[in-house]
């Protein structure tokens, strides 16, 4: 079993395991029957052959057994609702009891799909992160004499999903990127412009499993997460009513799958914010891991090694007006130079670069490794910080910087819903020095991933072949006892024995981090803003015009550009989501049994 970033309250570990307070005893209220001691059940349970389980009488089970007077009892399930509902842990449920969202339901779905005369067929959909396609790629390339490029892999899976599987169409999910990383830097400059200070720095939203653990654990930092949706859920307005529309398809007609690096992103479409009350449909109805796509295609007897016919070839993005009648044909694997995550601080400081009236110089500071890194902008000319941003990966450098950031605003760290903002202005520290020069100065933006690594090294990624490990440390360079912890052995031998904790490592991050950038440096340099393709652009202001419908339609020609009231509650709508405290009930000491 592979588990994601995660954590428990009691255990600064990157993973979890269903603890005291997954259990929620009932208590069954009845009188006792006349005649019987209190405190003497009326019935037994019995368990067969075949490990079912029946309830029948205490007072003669065998005759009730023969006369058929048993009642099997159903064996209890947590859905993923039941798991975002519970406080009891962190993050996310994972690969627990999770039955809704998983490899075979897509399967089923597909078999039962009525075809496509009938008025119930469901149009199927998939979406691939392109982290996933970069595990895939590395895990081929491994064992081939080239190196497999992420085009390559990405028209592989879609040969399979279409001619194997069933699917309609098959997308990249970096077009959907673009737009996030679009209205992540739109409410920045919001923030940044705002009379309120105290909802900067910004922290980046796009990893489930840092806002489910701000939501349960650290409800003070909700102000400062960003509204906007992940690529994942931006894809899901998409597929469902961008494209559901030109398709003359409504969002319950639509099937749509996504492949993600991570488990916890299972929970994310499972938020009730991205359930569609009419229609009821969620954006994404179903996220299955790279691994269960590779499990998806061993069971199909898919050879991902193989190639297909014009799987080098780039297709060249349209645009089709709305009135064209053609459908248009998305950009695919569209680069974000920056990280391998998102790139969303390297946007920013793209941006801010570009935008500024004088020219600003760059500089980059590793903090304890290079899942924590700080960025800072500075006015070439007077010296001045314009921009401070950071990089921070994994749950022991985000409980860092959660003080850090409550130590710059004056908020209190650790008290849930209590934590509030001093005076609605930030404690920013500022010391000026000689010359006028800012010495000290709180974070603008904060770029957080709950995995070591990033997503590239999410729980449901691909794990290292027959690759042996004695390794004690982990990926944040702290000893770790891997049994102690949970993880499973490659064969379920003991962990003193070769093998290797199932757990992905440095090494292995490095090669997906390759095969994610392809013949790029690791990472690239983030590129002027004027070299990403125009027709990215436009395609995305399209998007925005055909779904908020501004009155002033004609007048849009950028992503930033104001519209009517209307039209801007749509934008919230259709890009941005919100965050709800969670305050725990489940004190695992007080449960009576």
């Amino acid at each position: 079993m592979a588990f994601s970033g995660a954590l428990t309250l009691t255990d600064l570990n990157d993973f979890i395991t269903p603890s005291q307070a997954c259990i929620k005893p009932v208590e069954v209220l009845s009188s006792p029957e006349d005649g019987k001691q209190l405190g003497t059940a009326s019935t037994e349970i019995k368990i067969d052959s075949t490990g079912s389980y029946y309830e029948v009488s205490s007072s003669n089970p065998d005759t009730a057994t023969s006369n058929g007077a048993e009642r099997k009892l159903q064996q209890a399930q947590i859905s993923l609702n039941d798991c975002l509902a519970c406080s009891g842990c962190i993050t996310s449920a994972e690969s627990v009891l999770i039955t809704l969202q998983s490899h075979n339901e897509v399967l089923n779905v597909l078999s039962a799909n009525p075809p496509p005369s009938s008025p119930d067929h469901r149009f199927p959909v998939i979406s691939v992160a392109p982290q996933s396609l970069a595990s895939l790629a590395a895990t081929v390339s491994s064992t081939s004499r080239f190196p497999v490029s992420l085009l390559q892999v990405f028209r592989r899976v879609q040969a399979f999903c279409i001619g194997v599987l069933g699917f309609e169409r098959v997308y990249d999910t970096t077009f959907a990127r673009h737009i996030a990383l679009l209205e992540h830097t739109q409410e920045f400059w919001e923030r940044k412009r705002s009379e309120d200070g105290a909802r900067l720095p910004m922290l980046a939203s796009a990893c489930p499993g840092w806002v489910c653990y701000a939501e349960k654990t650290h409800a003070e930092m909700l102000p400062f997460i960003a509204r906007g949706k992940s690529p994942q859920q931006v894809m899901g307005t998409l597929i469902k009513t961008w494209l559901g529309g030109i398709w003359g398809k409504r969002p319950d007609q639509i099937y749509h799958v996504s492949v993600m690096p991570c488990y916890d992103k299972k929970l994310e479409a499972s938020r009730q914010d991205f359930y569609d009350e009419v229609y009821s449909t969620r954006d994404v109805d179903c996220v299955i891991t790279t691994g269960e796509l590779e499990l998806l295609m061993r069971e199909k007897g898919w050879d991902l090694s193989v190639p297909v016919e014009n799987e080098t070839a780039q297709r060249q993005p349209s645009l089709s007006g709305p009135d064209s009648g053609q459908e248009p044909v998305l950009p695919e694997l569209v680069q974000h130079p920056g990280t391998s995550s998102g790139s969303y601080l390297h946007t920013l400081i793209s941006t801010i670069t570009r935008t500024s009236p004088d020219p600003l110089e760059t500089s980059a500071r590793t903090i304890r490794s290079s899942d924590y890194e700080e960025y800072i902008l500075r006015n070439q000319r007077t010296g001045e910080v314009v921009f401070k941003g950071a990089k921070c990966y994994g749950f022991r450098n985000l409980q860092n910087v959660v003080r850090k950031v409550g130590k710059e605003t004056g908020v209190q760290v650790g008290r849930g819903a209590a934590g509030r903002v001093s005076g609605a202005v930030r404690a920013r520290a500022r010391k000026m020095g000689a010359g006028g020069e800012v010495e000290s100065k709180g974070y603008d933006y904060v770029e957080v991933m709950a995995c070591p690594g990033g997503c590239v090294s999410g729980g449901g990624q691909l794990r290292p072949i027959a690759q042996a490990s004695q390794k004690r440390v982990d990926e944040e360079g702290y000893v770790r006892d891997w049994g102690y912890s949970g993880v499973e052995m490659e064969d379920g031998r003991p962990q003193d024995t070769p093998g290797g904790p199932k757990w992905g490592n440095k090494e292995w991050t490095n090669e997906v981090e390759k095969a994610y950038w392809h013949d790029l440096p690791t990472p690239p340099p983030s590129p002027p803003f004027e070299s990403l393709p125009e027709t990215l652009d436009r395609l995305a202001v399209r998007v925005k015009v055909e779904l908020c419908r501004p009155q002033d339609a004609a007048n849009h020609a950028c992503w930033s550009s104001a519209m009517d009231a209307e039209a801007e509650r749509r934008r919230q709508e259709f890009f941005r989501t919100q965050y709800r405290a969670v305050e725990s009930e489940v004190v695992g000491m007080a449960v009576k049994w």
